[in-house]
């Protein structure tokens, strides 16, 4: 029997059962995938998280294996590039890219070592009641078994499959954006430059991470995608993004074209950006479960960090956790992340909208152009410098 069950062990339920141990919780994370892992993913977090790593005793092991500091934002669209400054966090404090190979492990590792029960690999089915518990079925390939808890979290992602009441539908529509990822080395980029690279049907971004790699992660559009590759005949999915980056891209060529592609490319979707319930069926959602801004401005790692920080601080105002202090943590925990995170959900989805569009490139190069300035105050506007509204909880 728990206090907490957190489903999922990436950032934000290693997160969350880190600032849960904190309070004295006991809790149980129940991971379906072997660890290491690799991720589709940015990779990049900004500064802001990392006064809330250090207080999950995972800063140092954070900063050790991370990239350089994030000092300088681009845009890498047809033709030359355009540079300005990153908006500065409190502290002068710049964001640092980290592989979720790594990432991942630092932060259940630091979990594990806090007292928390690790069941790895364990897939959640089924969550049901038993009087004021939650009962959470869980099941690997030898067998079943069962967890209680006071609390259950939800921090599986978007893209969770099976009968979990916290799963979400699928869908399919020409619009979809689908999301890749791939790791390169020996590559030609400043390190402390993080470029948005904007071409038709789609957008993505590069970052220094660790192990002297680079990320690069894009998403394009389904149709898009589908006419890439009846016109090139790409082998794979993966290849004719590739390539339609390359071609669209001038400043990447100069960037990745010598360089050599570690491993092989990742792809997952369709991607599902916008805000969904925090709380419901009794049952708390952090990460992308809980809403999601469009990768566009790489703020992924820093929303499931900080909104597991903040229903852990809701989760804090109760010594037992019945269903009605069940119920205020809710409401409290769903009001705090909106405020938090709604305006760089709007704004991402605007500057994603636009940069899709067939020749938003030419456009998007024409304005950056005019008003440098304006990619600092995107940074800005994602949450790059919004610090959490407290760190006073435990």
């Amino acid at each position: 029997m728990y206090d907490a069950i957190v489903i999922g062990a990436g950032p934000s339920g290693s997160s969350a059962a880190l600032a849960l141990r904190g309070q004295g919780r006991s809790v149980a994370i129940i991971e379906a995938s072997e660890f290491p892992r690799r991720k589709v993913c940015g990779e990049f977090m900004s500064a802001v998280n990392l006064e809330l790593l250090d207080r999950l005793e995972a800063g140092v092991a954070v900063r050790a294996k991370a990239g350089p500091e994030v000092k300088r934002v681009a845009l890498f669209a047809s033709g030359s590039c355009i540079q300005a400054g990153m908006p500065r966090a409190a502290g002068d404090a710049f964001g640092r890219a980290l592989g979720r190979d790594v990432l991942d492990g630092i932060l259940l590792d630091t979990a594990r070592n806090a007292g928390a029960d690790v069941f790895q690999p364990w897939r959640a089915v089924e969550i049901a009641s038993n009087g004021d518990r939650a009962i959470v079925r869980i099941a690997n390939k030898d067998g079943q078994t069962s967890l209680s808890g006071q609390v259950v979290i939800a921090a599986h992602g978007s893209w969770g499959q099976g009968r979990l009441p916290t799963n979400l539908p699928k869908s399919s529509a020409a619009s979809d954006l689908f999301g890749f990822k791939a790791h390169f080395r020996g590559a030609s980029l400043d390190r402390d430059l993080m470029p948005l690279l904007v071409f038709p049907g789609g957008y993505g971004g590069m970052v220094w991470a660790d192990q002297d790699r680079i990320s690069l992660s894009c998403c394009i559009r389904r149709d898009v995608l589908t006419r890439l590759r009846k016109k090139g005949g790409a082998t794979s999915a993966a290849q004719a993004v590739q390539a339609h980056i390359l071609a669209s891209c001038p400043a990447v060529v100069s960037t990745i074209g010598d360089a050599s592609l570690e491993g092989e490319w990742l792809a997952a979707g369709p991607i599902r950006p916008g805000m969904r319930p925090r709380f419901a069926d009794d049952i708390f959602r952090v990460g992308n479960i809980a809403g999601e801004s469009h990768p566009i401005i790489a703020e992924g790692i820093s929303m499931a960090l900080q909104s597991s920080w903040l229903l852990a601080g809701e989760l804090a105002r109760f010594e037992q956790w019945d269903r009605t202090a069940r119920l205020a943590v809710g409401n409290r925990y769903s009001r705090a992340w909106s405020r938090q995170f709604a305006t760089r959900i709007h704004a991402a989805a605007l500057l994603a909208r636009i940069a899709v569009l067939p020749r938003s490139n030419t456009a998007m190069k024409a304005f950056v152009g005019w008003f440098p300035n304006s990619l600092t105050l995107g940074a800005r506007l994602s949450g790059k410098t919004k610090a959490l509204p407290a760190l006073s909880h435990p």
